[in-house]
């Protein structure tokens, strides 16, 4: 029997309904399917994130281990398969087996147990994202993936009314400064590939390569909208070392400071708009504080 994870099947029901009730009453069958049908044996427990389950597996035949991740398809996942196949194993994980119907894939196996997260060096670990992202972001974005242009627009369209609702008139003020800086480069939205959710625990030991990114969340668009996660990740309080991972990531990426500086805000505008839609009476304090220091700082 395929463990289904308690915290998985909450995570569906709460932003899914009755789609990821359904999804995860489906999930035991799926997997009994996938594994059958790609030749595929269950070496371990199963892993899971928000939104998918994931199975550490071999190949019946061949011995080569992989990863079986099943998920429900939605607009952040559905350009999943399609970076890696852009990427072919350059920095991130390899696609090996993808079925279109049910967003189900085998992905190349690294190891779970050695997230770039648990270094013990945070400025190493900012290192070592830097340069995976920089390779990442090089790409040309290909047709057909969610484009950052539409959804900045929208984000500065929506921000005057979610500012309004914050307890805060400072964090108010703060998320409406945040769709001003958008504002100013929402006409140039850029074209490269972006992963979008490269926070540490998305970086693996790899056999391969060192250091391997997976689960990426796609979309088409400029590099600085992909720094936020490797800012508050492994967060430090200390202005200075904000400064200090900024300036390293866009330099590592060749990025202008002042247009990356915008998109990172327009990152903290994105998770306030999703914070306030939530409920949220207040913005995440270490977005805050970030956004804040970029805010104060002459580029």
């Amino acid at each position: 029997m395929i463990e289904i994870p308690a915290e998985l099947a909450a995570s569906q029901a709460k932003y899914n309904g009755e789609a990821g009730r359904a999804f995860v009453a489906a999930l035991p069958g799926r997997a009994e399917e996938f594994l059958a049908r790609w030749g595929l044996r269950v070496t371990g427990p199963s892993m899971y994130g928000v939104a998918s389950l994931v199975l550490p597996v071999v190949g019946v035949d061949d011995g080569v281990p992989a990863a079986l991740k099943l998920q429900l398809p939605d607009e952040e996942s559905e350009g999943e398969p399609v970076a890696l196949r852009v990427w072919a194993g350059d920095g991130a994980v390899r696609l090996l087996r993808h079925d279109p119907g049910t967003g189900t894939m085998l992905l190349e196996r690294a190891d779970e147990r050695r997230p770039l997260s648990r270094l013990g060096d945070a400025r190493e670990a900012v290192r070592i994202l830097a340069d995976l992202l920089a390779r990442l972001v090089a790409v040309p974005a290909p047709d057909g993936l969610r484009r950052l242009g539409g959804i900045a627009a929208r984000m500065v369209d929506e921000a005057p009314a979610a500012a309004a609702r914050l307890a805060d008139p400072a964090e108010g003020a703060l998320l409406r400064d945040c769709a001003a800086a958008v504002r100013e480069v929402v006409g140039e939205p850029g074209d490269r590939l972006l992963h979008w959710d490269l926070h540490y625990g998305n970086v693996l030991a790899a056999g391969r390569e060192p250091w391997l990114a997976i689960d990426p969340k796609p979309l088409a668009g400029d590099p600085g909208f992909d720094l936020l996660p490797a800012l508050t990740d492994l967060w430090d309080p200390d202005p200075a070392e904000t400064r200090w991972r900024f300036d390293l990531l866009t330099e590592r990426l060749g990025l202008d400071r002042a247009r990356a500086r915008a998109w990172t805000l327009g990152r903290v505008l994105q998770n306030g708009l999703w914070d306030v839609a939530g409920g949220e009476p207040a913005l995440d304090g270490a977005q805050v504080s970030i956004a804040r220091n970029l805010l104060a700082r002459h580029l």
